[in-house]
């Protein structure tokens, strides 16, 4: 994955956190709460993950009929790739990125 640059603290913090059981899927609440990360941080990295192909995404498929689907989420192959190379890298706290605004300002890859 050399062709991308280190994300942001909040999607950094997400794709390793995922990383621990790549084939799981996961929900969003789920990840603010582990995380302790704020939902509108939190989706705006799903969102740019999910956009770059870094993750997978799904709608639940079995609900109960008290509720609506909720959406879940997992490593795709270069996510797990990025999840690699992230491990070997020092950590970056996750709130650091959002206190000076890094999320708007991820560093893709050229063409993306």
């Amino acid at each position: 994955m050399a062709s991308h640059r280190r994300p942001s603290g909040q999607a950094t913090a997400v794709v390793l956190a995922l990383a621990e059981e790549p084939a799981t899927w996961r929900y969003g609440y789920e990840l603010c709460q582990r995380l302790d990360l704020t939902a509108g941080g939190l989706y705006k990295a799903l969102m740019r993950l999910a956009d770059h192909g870094l993750l997978e995404t799904s709608w639940e498929s079995a609900v109960a009929a008290d509720r609506p689907p909720r959406q879940r989420y997992r490593l795709s192959g270069s996510g797990v790739a990025l999840a690699e190379e992230l491990a070997t890298e020092p950590p970056v706290p996750p709130r650091a990125a959002s206190a000076v605004g890094a999320l708007g300002r991820w560093p893709w890859p050229e063409g993306t």
